[in-house]
């Protein structure tokens, strides 16, 4: 729990002998110095330069009783909100920054994700920037992260569609169920995802397992357009699917293979020859 702790305060800026100084205050305070690095493992030599910067950060507070000097920390609520609160305006700083100094091209690129995990925050926020539309394609596994943003988009009013491979049902409309996605899984060898937000920007995946992906994002026109009229068909096929299902399981068989073999236009009838 400490290594964590300490871990992830050194993505704020903290170092290691600071953050275990402040886990250490959190344990057991008010607390001498020494207490303080006994506490932590820390040597004692390095206690009270520590220290100085803690208070200079303004995370630990120094009192003085019977001439003795003892320190306590920070709230950790008031230690988060308070990181918060400068990360933020750090960021939007930079933000104004880096607009200043930003060149115009009309060069995009397509960035490569590789982490699944990575990917899915990455869609989680162009779900959370969409502000007109969103055209999403994904599989349960995905849809049970990325649901509680999707459907805080839809309670918005903005327009939505999402085609899904499984049968699990979720509070949006419309949802598209796909009716062949594990042929679809073993054809691709993975999950299926799709994204497209405001028609500016998309992701795309094939989801291997819990870790790896294939995936790339990009706001390359011709990336985004490929991706959204891909989405944009598979709506068209469920259209026709929920009306016409045993028409075609008919004409072009179970999981309409026919129908998906592009290179020949032959129908199940064709096939009994």
């Amino acid at each position: 729990m400490v290594v964590n702790i300490v871990n992830l305060m050194s993505e704020l800026g903290f170092s290691e002998y600071e953050s275990r100084t402040y886990v250490s205050l959190l344990q057991e305070n008010p607390a001498t110095a020494y207490e303080a690095a006994k506490n932590g493992g820390l040597p004692t030599a390095k206690i009270y330069q520590v220290l100085a910067k803690l208070l200079d950060k303004g995370v630990v507070l120094e009192l003085v009783e019977s001439g003795k000097k003892r320190y306590v920390p920070m709230d950790p609520d008031e230690f988060i909100g308070r990181q918060k609160v400068r990360m933020n305006t750090n960021l939007s700083a930079l933000k104004r920054e880096m607009a200043k100094t930003r060149r115009d091209t009309n060069v995009s690129y397509i960035w490569n994700i590789n982490d699944r995990e990575e990917f899915l925050q990455q869609a989680e926020t162009m779900i959370g920037r969409a502000d007109k539309s969103l055209l999403i394609s994904l599989c349960e596994e995905e849809m049970d992260y990325l649901y509680p943003a999707i459907k805080r988009k839809q309670e918005q009013g903005i327009s939505l569609a999402t085609v899904l491979f499984g049968d699990r049902e979720y509070d949006l409309s419309p949802l598209y169920y796909h009716p062949i996605g594990h042929t679809l899984h073993a054809e691709k060898g993975g999950r299926h995802f799709s994204l497209v937000s405001d028609s500016t920007q998309a992701m795309a995946a094939t989801i291997i397992d819990e870790e790896r992906i294939e995936g790339a994002w990009s706001g390359n026109s011709g990336f985004v357009t490929v991706t959204e009229d891909y989405i944009k068909h598979d709506i068209y096929i469920m259209k026709i699917v929920s009306r016409f299902d045993d028409d075609l399981i008919d004409r072009f068989g179970e999981n309409y293979h026919y129908m998906r073999d592009v290179f020949q236009d032959r129908e199940e009838k064709d096939g009994h020859h």
